[in-house]
């Protein structure tokens, strides 16, 4: 009898924990699976799987931080900043989101951290990426179960030094194998700079001092419109979307200028821009055969730019320097790979196409200025074309890698219409990689990889138009920039919740800023790229474990580098740490409190001041069954972040002081009704050249 009532007691609780379970709208196959034995969201998960970090984010309090750069902020070597991403000890790093490259920065500002399901660092990219990659950032969104209308609202105000505000409204319909969408971003961002910037050289013998201060307002309002559709049936989908991005801003530095012990002279600087892009992306996927997978994608992309830049100088006779600039970029690019298996392992070829055209029509409207910055129009196009494969397999406990690429790039570079011979050129590059891993268990690993990579220069830093910036102070690129060679030997492991990243590179022609005198008729100093060769070790060591309600990562970390340029060495290491705190307490409540600083130290050219300890903080609870989202967040609760640096570079001395508008408080409001990802399934055609315009 006992029996009996205990079993119908048990089953009760089982049939009404079911419905209370079945009352709530689950987004993941696996909740919607297993409803009934979740009860509390876990602490989050990070693996290492060969050479890639993967971390677990649904179902784990990261979940309700809010967006997705809230969520990428508290993960192991992965850094935000003034909503900017990077990679601990990488430079140039790819974002995807469901295999898609991110072409915008807000799509991360716009991404609910509710819909995330998984985070995956790259650390050692394939040659299916660009050889210049670093790493790769992959985010998977949870697959949702909701049919009809979607909707998302998330309003931002900002108060730092100026005021910001940003709303973003997402609209998304499905019905059978069809989704339409259509999203909407206003955006006004303003910030404070204050600076001061010394010269120190000498000229005609004796010593020189050149000095600036700067206090620079930038407001700017951008807008983004996206529309767009995806059908997916059986193995087959494809999908196109059209965005439009326009933008207006308006910069002003009040400053001065002064040499050696003169008086300085008042300076006010104001620069107009007036921009819109356009970008058509389309893409085509199906499996046939239940192993071959096809996948095309295609990009259209133009860019137009106009810039007008006013200098006076009130309590001065110094008559005012007015310049215009306008720069027009147009891509074509297109991407086609086969993935499949063979030889128990998963191999991947494709090829890569793209066109590139860039001009820049620079015009100095100064007579006297324009003896020593001329007007100039310049024009630079790129046909490239490349062939890629990659392998992979597991022999047991060992994992194998291995990749190439080729490329053909025809640059053809023109100054006022006519061929630049010693810039333009034709190059075959041939870029390797290979990774090899052990797994001793779940949670001691060891990878090792080897990549040889191809770097062009950004098309800004390639133009040959240099930008008037003060009385004795000139800014440009240098078109004569040849391509970085770069080798890079890694080495990851995992044990037990702590994992170590070494990282040793050998540079040739990379690039590096400099100042240098500027021949001209008075004292003018150039600040402008030049290739170098460097070597660089980086090392660092990550422990995250999570602990109850509290999940910690530390990561403490040492660059050093061997340059030396002009008979100057630049060599003393930079040290660094990060301390990342989540608290998820209950109710809905999380907290964050994220500790960093670092060590003086050289990097290229430049020796960075310490920044011994900045500190940012945040709080936030959930509300109508986590439909709404409130946070508030402060950066810089001490106001201890800075940018200042020093560069001794051919006899000049520049001593640089900037103070960082991160000091602020966010109020960050976030409403979503039936909330669904995008199924949008194309990714960049070309995304590095993307990166150089």
């Amino acid at each position: 009898m006992k029996t009996k009532v205990l079993i119908s007691t048990l089953a009760a609780f089982l049939i009404i924990g079911r419905g209370n379970a079945q009352k709530q709208e689950n987004r993941d196959s696996l909740t919607r699976e297993l409803q009934e034995v979740i009860v509390t969201a876990k602490q989050p998960a990070t693996k290492l799987v060969r050479s890639t970090l993967v971390s677990t984010i649904a179902g784990t309090n990261l979940a309700d931080l809010g967006t997705a750069l809230d969520v990428l902020a508290q993960l192991p070597m992965i850094k935000v900043e003034d909503n900017a991403v990077s990679v601990i000890g990488k430079n140039n790093i790819e974002i995807y989101i469901d295999g898609r490259p991110m072409r915008d920065d807000q799509e991360l500002r716009q991404l609910l951290s509710s819909n995330l399901k998984k985070v995956e660092l790259l650390m050692a990219p394939g040659a299916a990426y660009a050889s210049t990659t670093g790493a790769v950032l992959k985010i998977t969104t949870r697959r949702n179960f909701v049919k009809g209308l979607s909707l998302t609202d998330r309003f931002l105000l900002e108060s730092r030094r100026k005021w910001s505000v940003l709303d973003y409204l997402a609209l998304s319909y499905r019905t059978g194998n069809w989704e339409i969408f259509a999203n909407g971003t206003i955006n006004h961002y303003n910030s404070l700079t204050k600076g001061m910037t010394t010269n120190t050289l000498v000229y005609d013998g004796k010593n020189t001092v050149i000095g600036s201060s700067q206090r620079i307002s930038s407001p700017t309002t951008t807008g983004v419109i996206k529309a767009g559709f995806n059908y997916t049936k059986g193995p087959q989908s494809f999908g196109a979307y059209y965005r439009y991005n326009p933008e207006r801003g308006n910069l002003k530095n009040t400053g001065s200028e002064w040499l050696n012990d003169n008086p300085p002279i008042s300076s006010n600087i104001d620069k107009h821009t007036n921009a819109h892009s356009h970008l058509a992306s389309l893409y085509y996927e199906n499996t046939f055969a239940e192993k071959y997978l096809l996948h095309f994608d295609g990009d259209f992309r133009r860019v137009h730019e106009s810039n007008s830049v006013s200098t006076t100088y009130t309590d001065s006779s110094n008559p005012a320097v007015n310049s215009t600039d306008e720069r027009t970029s147009t891509l074509w690019a297109g991407k086609l790979y086969l993935n499949f298996p063979i030889w128990n392992g998963n191999f991947t070829v494709g090829t890569q196409e793209s066109y590139t055209h860039s001009s820049l029509d620079y015009r100095m409207l100064n007579n006297a200025v324009s003896e020593y910055i001329p007007s100039s129009l310049t024009d630079a196009r790129q046909t490239s074309a490349a062939l890629f494969a990659s392998w992979s397999r597991l022999f047991g406990n060992f994992s194998l890698s291995a990749g190439a690429r080729y490329e053909y790039v025809d640059y053809d570079f023109k100054v006022n219409g006519k061929r630049d011979e010693d810039v333009s050129r034709r190059d075959n590059l041939l870029t390797p990689d290979v990774s090899l891993g052990y797994s001793f268990n779940e949670e001691t690993q060891i990878s090792l990889s080897y990549k040889m990579a191809t770097v062009k220069p950004s098309y800004s830093q390639l133009t040959g138009s240099l930008s008037y910036t003060g009385l004795h102070q000139i800014e440009g690129g240098n078109p004569r920039l040849h391509d970085e060679r770069m080798h890079d030997i890694q080495l990851f492991s995992l044990w037990k919740g702590f994992m170590l990243q070494a990282d040793y590179t050998r540079s040739f022609d990379t690039y590096a800023f400099v100042k240098q005198l500027y021949p001209a008729e008075n004292l003018q100093l150039l600040m402008h790229p030049v290739n170098i060769d460097v070597s660089a070790l980086s090392l660092y060591i990550v422990w995250s474990r999570p602990v109850c309600r509290w999940t910690p990562n530390v990561t403490v970390g040492m660059y050093r580098q061997w340059l030396q340029l002009d008979n100057t060495r630049y060599d003393k290491p930079l040290f660094s740490y990060y301390f990342d705190n989540t608290f998820s307490l209950p109710h809905g409540w999380t907290i964050t409190a994220n500790i960093s600083g670092r060590s003086q130290g050289d990097m290229h050219t430049n020796r960075f001041e310490a920044s011994c300890f900045t500190m940012d903080a945040s709080v936030g609870k959930t509300f109508l069954n986590k439909s709404l989202t409130l946070k508030l967040s402060v950066t810089d609760i001490f106001n201890t972040a800075n940018n200042d640096w020093t560069m001794n570079t051919y006899g000049v001395f520049v001593d640089k002081h900037q103070s960082y508008d991160r000091r602020g408080l966010t109020l960050n409001i976030i409403y979503n009704f039936q909330p669904r990802k995008s199924k949008y399934k194309g990714s960049s055609a070309a995304e590095d050249e993307m990166k150089r315009l």
